[in-house]
């Protein structure tokens, strides 16, 4: 089966961290996210993805030469400008040439998704498109849908006002979609599949979904970012990587934290619930708590830092006091 993965997103909730990468490309455990994505369609018999590409589609070409990511072959397709969900969609199908009943998946999206049991539910149904749903405490930010009891979406109602919501079932962010779907979005304007194409299916009676209560995460902020990594760390995850190697001096305390590649954590530093791209580098007796540093961050003798999000290359000062601060990479404007 063919999937297409959507990674065409500015990822401005993730910023600075991603001012010159997509957040796909952002490291889980060392891992860029769209590895883990792409690894887990691969278990459940994806044999090629296509990436619906906008923002930075170098930065996967170059990671990426020999046109697979891990061992799955992909094809790109590079939006000249934003298309919307739907846009996208239907863009890249008409640039892969697709034919057949496929997949579509929020590439910012972590989960344990049983997806073949999804596209069985399609077919059994004869649905034009399925998607998948995930219960959440809190609907407010999602797609909200409402199903009969054979699973026929009833109401597609995104991001309902807070308490307002028929349900807490929520648009999990992965679709099984049949070719006649795709011919009903618009051509030549931005379309959204979650305001405009699944309601216009749901009132047709085509639209279905398939309840599913497994790990589920959108990473698209910095505090789901850091969650996404302990995630990985507490076996959460049904994977599990290999962790990056780095310079820990033993007479520092790290706790619930990923500390990336090549960086240097000197003796009485203290990190909490962090995640440290490559390269950084944590003075001796500084802390870091629930914060997200980018590549070749210096953080001076005795700094402290609570709920941050740090650029590539800042120098934070030593004895230096930030909280809740977000800084861009040193040189930004």
């Amino acid at each position: 089966m063919f999937a297409i993965v959507l990674v065409g997103g500015f990822g401005t909730r993730l910023r600075p961290l991603t001012e010159h990468v997509p957040k796909q490309m952002l490291p889980i455990c060392g891992v860029p996210m769209i590895e883990w994505v792409v690894g887990h369609l691969a278990d459940h018999g994806v044999e090629k993805v296509g990436l619906a590409m906008g923002y930075r589609p170098d930065a996967f070409l170059e990671a990426y030469p020999n046109e697979h990511i891990a061992t799955t072959p992909y094809q790109v397709a590079v939006e000249s400008e934003p298309l919307g969900t739907a846009g996208a969609i239907r863009f890249a199908v008409e640039q892969f040439q697709l034919t057949e009943t496929f997949l579509v998946l929020n590439g910012d999206v972590l989960t344990d998704l049983d997806v073949r049991a999804l596209v069985e539910f399609h077919r059994d149904v004869q649905a034009e498109a399925t998607i998948a749903l995930q219960p959440v405490d809190d609907p407010s930010s999602f797609g909200v849908v409402t199903t009969d009891n054979r699973g026929r979406v009833e109401a597609f109602i995104e991001k309902p006002e807070k308490g307002s919501a028929p349900s807490n079932n929520i648009n999990a962010g992965t679709y099984v979609l049949e070719p006649s779907a795709v011919e009903q979005i618009p051509q030549g304007r931005p379309v959204s599949v979650e305001r405009e194409t699944f309601p216009e299916l749901a009132a047709k009676g085509t639209l279905y979904a398939l309840p599913s209560a497994t790990y589920w995460l959108d990473t698209g902020t910095p505090r789901q970012f850091i969650q996404a990594n302990l995630d990985m760390l507490n076996g959460k995850r049904k994977q599990l990587p290999d962790l990056p190697d780095a310079e820990i001096d033993p007479k520092s305390l790290i706790t619930q934290s990923v500390i990336g590649n090549g960086s240097e954590v000197e003796a009485g530093a203290v990190i909490d619930k962090s995640v440290l791209l490559d390269g950084c580098r944590i003075g001796a007796n500084s802390e870091i708590l629930g914060s997200v540093l980018s590549e070749d961050v210096y953080v001076g003798q005795g700094a402290r830092l609570d709920g941050c999000v740090i650029g590539q290359g800042q120098r934070i000062q030593p004895g230096e006091v930030l909280m809740n601060e977000s800084r861009p990479e040193a040189g930004s404007a």
